[in-house]
């Protein structure tokens, strides 16, 4: 017994130690860091720069690309660049031109022309997205089936590292600097996935890669609905985050409305929070290792659902700081595991012949939950109250378990139906 525990230790710290595991990592800072360069910063940047809010609202329609990459996603599957192999071809393109573009932002001036300004965010956001395909296949095909759980863990990991560096690091720095200097600086950042592109090495190209644009557009989406319980699949990707995510869009107003001041939200929600985040991804990982993605699916939803009871606890008890802290702890350790098995299942569904365009497909559906299903929140809890739009959201959590239990029949654990 003590040496089948050992062996299962020596074995996770071999793979968490891995070139596969770090280049996940890095890869996840570089997807990361752009994401808040056109939200945060740039809003900050804006309002500096005196521009109407009504403008800076519509910016994030600069985002679009975020939400249709399924759209050029085939081409990336069909053509091969000719130097570096598929993956890290593209990777080295949309990472060079992505750097470029925010240097080019940095170079624009919200006070005096806003289109060029708009621009360069649409660029921003068109290569940020386009990484994120390429890297979303990558390491899918890079990581084993069994190591897909834990190398999502750091993928997130090193996002969330990203975010807090364009985001909290990026405002501490426009004080110390201009805000071209900022973008100039987080411009340089991108170097770091530009050199762990350069030194890893390309996956191996599975076999039935698509030879024609027909077969790389067509071919993936014929393939996914080919699969039992398909439609299943894609309504258990909508609604597995679902009531996370609705009470995660009301929780700053929410916070305002009981009694905290913006110094506890910022200093406990977002500091402490994040590393909280970071703990459960990690954790996450280690569990999906020994676990698998389906069975660690249903253990971090049940724990989603607990987290966000936790705010219904904390509309009752008011503003208190410690309470706050055990709600945030928790929500976002459960959160962190399960984003990592939930990105993890996702990869783990994918043809490795198509993989950038059928993630891509599936990363889509997982945005409709997060930008659309969550619109009418505002409303919800305005209707309900807070205790009990608290409460709606932990319940919803119920049909995306049950629709678990349903699919994992069909797919296994994890998925073995993929090439």
């Amino acid at each position: 017994m003590t040496e089948d525990k050992t062996d299962g230790q020596n074995r996770f710290l071999t793979v968490f130690f891995s070139r596969r595991m770090m280049v996940a990592m890095v890869m996840g800072f570089s997807c990361g860091l752009p994401l808040l360069l056109t939200l945060s910063i740039l809003q900050a940047w804006m309002k500096e720069a005196g521009v109407d809010l009504t403008v800076i609202g519509l910016m994030g329609l600069s985002r679009i690309p975020y939400s249709t990459k399924f759209l050029w996603s085939p081409f990336l599957d069909r053509y091969t660049p000719p130097f570096l192999g598929r993956r890290r071809g593209w990777l080295l393109v949309m990472q060079v031109c992505l750097a470029l573009a925010i240097a080019g932002l940095g170079f624009t001036e919200p006070r005096q022309n806003l289109y060029w300004v708009a621009l360069a965010a649409l660029m921003v956001n068109f290569f940020s997205a386009s990484q994120d395909i390429v890297v979303d296949a990558y390491r899918r095909e890079d990581l084993a089936d069994e190591e897909l759980g834990l190398g999502s863990s750091l993928y997130v990991y090193g996002y969330r590292v990203g975010m807090l560096l364009a985001s909290g690091g990026g405002l501490i720095l426009a004080d110390l600097m201009s805000f071209q200097g900022v973008y100039l600086f987080m411009a340089a950042c991108m170097l770091v996935g530009i050199v762990t592109t350069l030194w890893t090495a390309e996956p191996p190209v599975g076999e039935g890669q698509p030879k024609t644009l027909r077969e790389a557009v067509i071919d993936p989406f014929v393939e996914y609905f080919r699969r039992p319980g398909a439609l299943w699949v894609l309504a258990f990707i909508v609604a597995y985050k679902v009531g996370d995510q609705m009470a995660a869009a009301m929780t700053t107003p929410f916070y305002l409305d009981i009694g905290f001041t913006k110094t506890e939200i910022g200093s406990v929600v977002k500091i402490f929070g994040f590393w909280a985040t970071i703990a459960g991804a990690g954790i996450g990982g280690a569990i999906m290792l020994r676990l698998g993605i389906n069975r660690s699916l249903l253990m971090f939803g049940l724990l989603q659902a607990l987290s966000t009871a936790g705010f219904a606890l904390l509309s009752l008890i008011g503003p208190s700081v410690v309470a706050l802290a055990g709600v945030i702890a928790f929500e976002n350790l459960s959160a962190g595991m399960g984003t990592a098995a939930y990105m993890g299942f996702m990869a783990s569904l994918t043809d490795k012949r198509f993989t950038a365009t059928q993630y891509a497909l599936l990363t889509s559906f997982m945005g409709f939950s997060r930008d659309v299903i969550t619109a009418p929140t505002g409303f919800m809890a305005k209707s309900f109250g807070w205790f009990w739009f608290f409460v709606l959201c932990t319940l919803l959590a119920a049909p995306a378990l049950a629709m678990l239990l349903k699919i994992s029949s069909w797919l296994g654990e994890p998925a073995k139906n993929r090439r």
